[in-house]
């Protein structure tokens, strides 16, 4: 058995397993799917991710390396930021992904005078009670797609920073738990620098994972070709569900389950250290950072249908996770330098643990 593999163990206690109270689920019957994504096997939830990775694939097409990315940070308990040129697909695959979780969906799009109560809500008077109550904003669901985020005053940001790392929002000073499973796909768009507020490096450590979107390949712009021409084009997307809500509950966070063994460990922490120590790195991972890939690497595991991390599953997430986190030298700019080519460089320099 590679060192690698995990060695026999006890079933998890209740308390690490994934899944806590979803809040789009009141009282007995929230508690009740709560016990229920508890109960989810191992085996099923890798059957559950791989089948919903394949359907994926098959609604947006030419997009695997982004589909497999998506999964493993939502298996990680992380959030998601989508870069990429308009027309890629973005707003298609995360509204395919939610509907293949079978959960609520929810899209704002971000614009300069969007306030803080548009997306989280406010509390309004009531005549008939003679009262407030609270109506509730789209941040309310389980799969929130934050659009062009960077065209929002911080103000907004804030508010949206404030729901994806507390898993609540404030409302005149009350604070409101959001979903169990409340899981954030926000989009930018590289081009246009005219009219944006560029989030701050706080905020962007705040999303587990950057998924940069390119143009699919030949093939995949062929069968898109074919599906317009023969209507099919819009019936992809309106699928069932793939997977159960309590399944969803489950999958969320379900990384937790795989093991890592102490080489792999030791891997990750060299590859940190490398990165810190460039002399073209002006800021480097944080701890947070770190195991965020660590997260996200178990994530890619259980995609694979494996219950143990690998080093390829780190090396595959180590752009995704890392890049968006560095904040390399002026000069270092200046001289073309990036920090994909950085990390790249880093994860073929660093022995690779067997």
């Amino acid at each position: 058995m590679s060192s690698l593999s995990p060695p026999p163990r006890a079933p998890l206690p209740a308390g690490e397993r994934a899944g806590t109270s979803a809040a789009a689920v009141a009282g007995a019957a929230g508690a009740a799917d709560a016990a229920a994504a508890r109960e989810v096997p191992d085996e099923r939830l890798a059957a559950a991710a791989a089948a919903l990775a394949a359907a994926l694939d098959a609604q947006v097409l030419g997009q695997q390396a982004a589909v497999e990315v998506l999964l493993a940070a939502y298996m990680a308990g992380g959030h998601v930021l989508l870069e990429g040129l308009p027309g890629l697909g973005k707003t298609r695959l995360a509204r395919a992904f939610a509907a293949g979780l079978g959960v609520g969906f929810r899209r704002v799009q971000f614009t300069p005078d969007l306030m803080p109560s548009d997306l989280v809500g406010t509390n309004v008077f009531d005549a008939g009670t003679a009262g407030f109550r609270l109506l509730r904003g789209p941040v309310f669901t389980d799969v929130l797609m934050a659009d062009e985020i960077n065209r929002t005053p911080p103000k907004t940001q804030s508010a949206l920073l404030e729901a994806m790392q507390e898993r609540q929002v404030t409302i005149d000073g009350e604070s409101h738990p959001l979903a169990a499973g409340f899981f954030v796909v926000a989009t930018q768009n590289p081009i246009e620098l005219e009219g944006v507020y560029p989030l701050p490096e706080a905020q962007l450590d705040r999303f587990l994972v950057r998924i940069e979107m390119g143009l699919p390949s030949r093939g995949a712009e062929l069968e898109l070709l074919r599906r317009a021409v023969a209507g099919t084009l819009d019936e992809a997307v309106a699928h069932p569900a793939v997977l159960t809500p309590v399944e969803a509950l489950a999958l969320r966070g379900a990384a937790q389950r795989v093991h890592v063994a102490g080489e792999l460990l030791d891997y990750l922490g060299r590859l940190a250290a490398a990165s810190r120590s460039s002399p073209h790195v002006e800021l480097g991972v944080s701890p947070r950072a770190v195991l965020g890939l660590l997260a996200a690497a178990r994530g890619a595991a259980l995609l694979e249908g494996r219950a143990f991390a690998a080093p390829d599953d780190i090396k595959r997430l180590l752009v995704p996770c890392w890049a968006h986190r560095l904040i390399l030298t002026p000069e270092a700019e200046l001289e073309g330098h990036s920090a994909r080519q950085l990390l790249e460089q880093v994860a073929a320099t660093e022995p690779v643990p067997h």
